[in-house]
């Protein structure tokens, strides 16, 4: 069962709640350099990313942010930290979301003027902690970056935004260490109402970025912790995106989509399987279907019809011969080299007709 929290809104994007679990990524361009940090964003969008982070270093780059929400539909939030003049910046250029801890900007009056501005505009905050930059004290106290070090520092932060009658909050306890990282949020959900943004920091590259957040994430969603999550990759920032739309679609959360399930092969294997799945997944990337269905291609003339069938479309083929499975019956026969074009036009069908 789900975690009850309280809802906010990022721009047009419900976080927390019953809202459904949002995927977030971040620009890795200058947000200084406006047509490519436009461009990558517009890029996120394709790929179905729901709200998108830019950094926000200086003033330069926080006065770019309204030129780049004007060029682009999702949701996006400034990032910042230390310099309490940025957040008011970007809070008049149009941001739809802020994360920068309160904590770190400064006096009480410095926090409580860019409170104010957020409140204004309906802006909510979000509480970043992450294992590399506790308080001093705190790491004192602990010793060691601990779950309840993290779950200490936020609500530190959150205590500063609720003393200013602000709760437009959500928090994030982030580590590099997976099991830590799954602790402190099940601290955190435990000790606040607030939604909470899930992810591992620096989880490394495509391969093991991709297990560590698929493992940390994915477990702290099946026990029902989780409003909105960010895988964090070294490389491409759409396949942030991918890999966090399909941690979802794994869990049964993602309400819309195709999840592509394929055989690893084997000797039996007769069909080239890698292309077909390669050229299956461009084909049918950004087909949008009224609810999640699963797509199964396989190569084995053994298994393959048999779990093809299981699927709610299917391919298998093998010999020369490939066959289409819907809702679990043969629906027909044909030359191996007609796979694909099968495949898309009956998911084109299924998008009309279902």
């Amino acid at each position: 069962m789900r975690r009850e929290t309280r809802q906010i809104s990022v721009g047009t994007v419900k976080v927390g709640g019953s809202a459904p679990i949002s995927v977030q990524s971040m620009t890795k361009t200058d947000t200084r350099d406006i047509p490519s940090t436009v461009e990558e964003i517009k890029r996120l969008e394709y790929a179905g990313c729901d709200i998108v982070r830019l950094a926000v270093p200086d003033m330069e780059a926080a006065k770019s942010l309204g030129e780049i929400r004007k060029g682009v539909k999702v949701s996006i939030v400034s990032d910042i930290h230390f310099d309490y003049r940025l957040a008011l910046e970007a809070i008049r250029q149009g941001v739809d979301g802020m994360r920068i801890n309160p904590g770190n900007i400064g006096s009480k009056q410095r926090i409580k003027a860019v409170v104010d501005a957020a409140r204004e505009k309906n802006i909510p905050i979000r509480i970043g902690v992450n294992s590399g930059s506790l308080e001093k004290d705190i790491l004192r106290k602990y010793g060691t970056p601990t779950a309840e070090a993290l779950c200490e520092s936020a609500l530190r932060h959150v205590m500063i935004l609720e003393d200013l009658d602000f709760r437009d909050i959500k928090i994030s306890v982030k580590s590099t260490d997976v099991m830590k990282m799954i602790e402190a949020y099940r601290l955190i959900a435990e000790r606040t109402e607030y939604p909470l943004h899930l992810g591992v920091t620096e989880a490394g590259t495509i391969k093991m970025g991709t297990i560590k957040s698929s493992i940390g994430i994915g477990t702290l969603l099946a026990e029902g912790i989780g409003d909105t999550i960010r895988v964090s990759l070294t490389g491409d920032s759409v396949e942030e995106v991918q890999v966090g739309i399909d941690i979802l679609r794994s869990l049964g959360l993602r309400r819309n989509g195709i999840e592509i399930i394929s055989c690893p092969g084997c000797g039996r294997l007769e069909i080239d399987l890698m292309n077909l799945v390669s050229e299956a997944e461009s084909r049918l990337d950004g087909i949008e279907l009224p609810r999640p269905i699963k797509v199964a291609i396989l190569g084995c003339v053994v298994n393959g019809p048999g779990e093809a069938a299981e699927a709610d479309i299917g391919i298998a083929g093998g010999r020369g011969k490939g066959m289409l499975y819907k809702g679990g019956k043969l629906l027909r026969s044909f030359k191996e080299e007609e796979l694909v074009d099968q495949l898309v036009e009956e998911i084109e069908k299924f998008e009309f007709n279902h």
